[in-house]
């Protein structure tokens, strides 16, 4: 089979990369759709960044959702968790329709969502390594991530397409069917031979879920490469996302004036770049170099972004967003293959968990770049967000240079 297609030959594999695809499709319509509403009804950055950052209140969670993931089963979490996005947007569809939906009642169902959306792609990652055999790991992780790169593309222009033409309860009609959909899909996920195997091991000497925690802290810990790549993880959720994953509304609106179908292109071009990005690696590899890799395109990641801060046009800023997505594809997905495979497998829920506390620092992010937005302007946050992170990348990679440069230590 070509490097590309290999890992469809793993059936639980094909079932999981349609059901994420499905769910990174609702993601992404109802971040658009429900960003734009809440800056239409209330005309505030402050308020958007409020809503962008609820989507993330589950993040201090993570950890803990790892530990059930090792004790109960990745696959049983993801259908938890997506059964939960289905009756969210089921309740959000109804409002819309009874025509009593309001931004605080959007927040607060935002919130309900935020509990796990956070640990979904940690879940995916784990799921995907207990399924899919060492030698395709690379190769899969890079084709997962399509389905969230495909998505912000194709999710994001229908989303925004739905809502211009049939408004936001029909829009949320879809919504809730892919929801549904993917969960019903991932039930076909096996949970394979070694997962099998891993659970038993632990049912048969349990301590508590505080100790299981406190064991994959320890292993990050003591792990130098896989502490410099959850810290990078960090930096990335700080400094980078905010800037597309939360104001790009704020940008399609007040910076280039340009009205839902603009946002749409916005959210699409960048997607664009980063599933460009996903396919390349997967196609080629570079299994030898993720570290190096990861740094490189990180590098390339906040300086274009820096690029984008400074566009005054919808054209600038879709050009620029493109090539930012393909840097930001190579950097993620390099960072998700060197955790999968550092990471001791009885414990990997726990260390996916664990890393995504740095999902924590997104929303914070998000909301201290409303509040410069309102003293110093977009284009002077953004370039000074770009800025820092860049800085901080280049410390990080000297710092670590041994675990995360060095021709020896980068054959992940």
């Amino acid at each position: 089979m070509p490097r590309l297609a290999a890992p469809f030959c793993v059936r639980s594999f094909r079932f999981q990369w349609s059901a994420d695809l499905l769910t990174s499709w609702a993601f992404e319509m109802e971040t658009v759709i429900l960003g734009w509403y809440v800056l239409i009804a209330t005309g505030s950055v402050v308020f958007l960044t409020i809503f962008a950052a609820l989507q993330y209140v589950g993040t201090l969670l993570a950890p803990f959702i790892g530990v059930a993931g090792d004790r109960v089963g990745h696959r049983n979490l993801l259908i938890a968790a997506r059964a939960l996005y289905a009756a969210v947007a089921a309740a959000l569809m109804l409002l819309a329709f009874c025509a009593a939906l309001t931004p605080i009642l959007v927040c607060a169902l935002a919130a309900l969502s935020g509990l796990a959306r956070p640990s979904d792609l940690g879940l995916r990652g784990a799921l995907i390594a207990e399924t899919v055999p060492h030698e395709l790991l690379t190769g899969a992780a890079g084709i997962s991530r399509t389905t969230t790169d495909s998505a912000r593309v194709a999710g994001a222009l229908v989303g925004a397409g739905l809502f211009a033409t049939v408004g936001i309860g029909a829009a949320y009609v879809v919504v809730t069917s892919f929801y549904a959909l993917g969960a019903l899909l991932i039930l076909r996920v096996e949970h394979g031979p070694r997962a099998d195997r891993v659970a038993a091991t632990e049912r048969a000497g349990r301590a508590s879920a505080w100790s299981d925690l406190r064991e994959g802290i320890v292993h990050i810990w003591d792990s130098p490469r896989l502490l410099a790549v959850v810290w990078i993880a960090f930096l990335f959720n700080l400094a980078a996302f905010p800037m597309t994953q939360g104001l790009l509304p704020y940008v399609a609106r007040e910076i280039y004036r340009v009205d839902e179908t603009g946002l749409g292109y916005l959210v699409a071009s960048f997607a664009f770049g980063a599933l460009l990005g996903s396919l390349a690696l997967s196609r080629f590899g570079m299994v030898e170099h993720l570290a190096r890799s990861m740094i490189g395109a990180a590098v390339v990641w906040f300086t274009l972004l820096l690029v984008f801060a400074q566009m005054r046009d919808l054209y600038g800023g879709i050009a620029s967003l493109l090539l930012t997505g393909f840097a930001q594809s190579i950097a993620m997905v390099s960072h998700t293959v060197i955790l999968l495979r550092e990471a001791a497998p009885r414990i990997r829920g726990r260390v996916m968990g664990v890393r995504m506390l740095a999902i924590y620092s997104l929303p914070l992010g998000i909301l201290a770049a409303g509040v410069l937005i309102g003293r110093i302007g977009f284009r002077a946050t953004a370039s000074l967000y770009a800025a820092v992170g860049l800085a901080m990348v280049l410390l990080t990679a000297w710092h670590w240079r041994g675990v995360l440069l060095h021709r020896r230590a980068d054959r992940a």
